[in-house]
């Protein structure tokens, strides 16, 4: 079920919008406040075991789904704070496994663009430190892959991005981040892994590096892009040979994407944000297509306009 934020005041005046991830270039202006709420739709039935491409007969097609409430806040116009709450529900499309449901992880960060070189006729080149954590939100269990909803590890990540925004409205985005993952605790004394046996709950999370580089247009209340993401993990096994995946499996994958985002006319306030990507490679992960809507709402702009 779809859970979608509904608004209904009008705007007097313009505002401009800017839809707010920890890895791209735009920062809010001074004292903006922006709350939307994002639903995703993510669907697979092939999938990497390992190296080896598969599907599975008894799973079928698994489908994600994710309702998020995200806010985003211009503390100065070189600050930016950001937030999200997700509610997650899976399910299969055979098999006797059953879907899980319920509220994920917290996801709190913010940026710093630190270094600003704006030029009248090349535009502005700009760099951004950003650091962003992450805390299950409830007691969810990480050891039912892949219908699980999370991998219930607290997760801390420090980001590098580079912007560049050319004055016509073209853009460059590239952005990396190492995420830093805590052992996860499962509901029994023991599991197999990566070759080895473990007399143990506790699960050793490898960390994961991602980057994303991107290139689009921003301008005239129009923001729209193309782009390319990897994810590393920094260890882990591979999922056995006809067995369920496990928490700290190796998970590698490539994905190419896309994104527009406009206002919803005659709501000044508020815009429409949609985006869609696919798996192109992988390792321990499904091939998938993911489609999401956001409806991003400003509450409050008293500051400058983002250059």
């Amino acid at each position: 079920m779809k859970t979608t934020s509904l608004f209904v005041l009008l705007a007097a005046l313009a505002v401009p919008l800017r839809a707010q991830t920890i890895d791209d270039g735009i920062m809010m202006a001074d004292h903006a406040l922006q709350i939307g709420n994002a639903y995703t739709h993510d669907s697979w039935n092939e999938y990497w075991e390992g190296t080896l491409k598969r599907t599975n007969g008894n799973i079928g097609t698994i489908t994600t789904q994710t309702n998020a409430q995200t806010v985003a806040y211009g503390f100065t116009d070189r600050v930016t704070f950001l937030g999200s709450v997700p509610l997650v529900w899976t399910r299969p499309s055979q098999g006797v496994l059953t879907g899980q449901r319920g509220m994920q992880d917290i996801l709190l960060g913010g940026k710093y663009s630190f270094l600003e070189l704006p030029s009248r006729t090349r535009g502005t080149l700009r760099a951004i430190a950003a650091l962003q954590g992450a805390l299950p939100l409830s007691n969810y269990t990480p050891d039912f892959a892949p219908l699980s909803i999370g991998n219930h590890s607290r997760r801390l990540s420090a980001r590098l991005t580079l912007n560049y925004q050319s004055n016509p409205g073209w853009y460059l985005n590239a952005s990396t981040a190492y995420w830093r993952r805590a052992d996860v605790m499962l509901d029994r004394p023991y599991y197999f892994t990566d070759n080895q046996f473990f007399l143990t709950n506790q699960v050793d999370m490898p960390d994961v590096v991602d980057s994303v580089v991107s290139a689009g247009y921003l301008k005239h209340n129009l923001n729209a892009n193309i782009s390319y993401w990897q994810q590393t993990t920094q260890g882990g096994g591979d999922i056995r040979r006809q067995d369920m995946p496990f928490v700290s499996n190796r998970v590698n994958l490539s994905r190419v994407g896309g994104m527009a985002m406009y206002p919803v006319p005659r709501f000044s306030r508020l815009a429409v944000k949609f985006a869609a990507s696919y798996v192109v490679d992988g390792r321990n992960v499904g091939q998938s297509t993911t489609i999401s809507t956001e409806f991003i709402y400003a509450l409050h702009d008293r500051g400058r306009q983002i250059r």
